[in-house]
């Protein structure tokens, strides 16, 4: 885990987090009129979702509506949408507005499919090595992941949950803070493949940001992490 270049001003605090990123995305989205174009969804939320080729390029122009299918682990979502910006192989896209389809939207995006999605990394024999000081790693692709770091001596000494574009962080020594994530992008060098996000820290603690991460954990299997650690996240987040 690295933590770089804290930039301050009057207005706002950003900060720069470097995270693992995990090889595989298990949430598509199929284009209609594209029918060789399956994309992975590298981020969502209920207003839109930025999408990825992972070989070739696509040929779909701004401003262009599209449909398609997100499929997501068995679940399923029609969705319509208007791209508003495109690169080689990547598409940004506004959802339909249409109140009906931002509600089967947000039912889609709800924390109790998270939570019944959600992998447990740490425990993966995948062939890629994960941060020594990672002690646990929760995932479902592009909305969710909490990763939980300990000390040298074993003893927890942060989380960090990411929903959405929602950041919850508590560190040993420093408490708990939220932020909303500004950005996000790939790093690969022949030796890691990172994510590295800017977020913008709430210059007050966001409750709705809390509560949603409390709804998150409150509903976490028992099989993914342990009693204990879920005890110390809830005590944390004020459960």
């Amino acid at each position: 885990m690295a933590h770089l270049n804290l930039v301050k001003s009057d207005f706002e605090l950003l900060e720069k987090k470097v995270f693992p990123r995990f090889p595989f995305c298990y949430l598509t989205f199929k284009c209609d009129d594209y029918d060789d174009h399956v994309f992975e969804v590298k981020d969502i939320s209920q207003t839109g979702m930025q999408l990825a080729l992972a070989n070739g390029e696509h040929n779909i122009d701004e401003e262009k509506k599209i449909n398609g299918i997100l499929q997501w682990s068995g679940i399923k979502l029609e969705v319509s949408a208007v791209v508003k910006w495109t690169t080689k192989r990547r598409l940004g896209v506004e959802f339909n507005t249409k109140p009906s389809h931002r509600e089967n939207v947000t039912d889609f995006l709800s924390v109790q499919n998270f939570a019944k999605l959600l992998k447990p990394v740490h425990k993966m024999e995948l062939g890629f090595e994960t941060p020594p000081r990672l002690k646990y790693w929760l995932r479902c692709d592009g909305p969710v992941e909490l990763f939980v770091w300990q000390h040298s001596d074993g003893e927890l000494a942060q989380f960090e949950i990411l929903i959405m574009e929602n950041y919850i962080q508590w560190k040993d020594g420093q408490g708990l803070k939220s932020a909303r994530i500004m950005s996000k992008r790939d790093i690969d060098t022949p030796l890691i493949t990172e994510d590295e996000f800017v977020i913008k820290v709430d210059s007050v603690l966001d409750d709705n940001k809390i509560d949603l991460a409390s709804a998150l954990v409150s509903h976490i299997d028992d099989d993914l992490l342990t009693t204990q650690c879920v005890d110390f996240i809830k005590m944390k987040l004020g459960i």
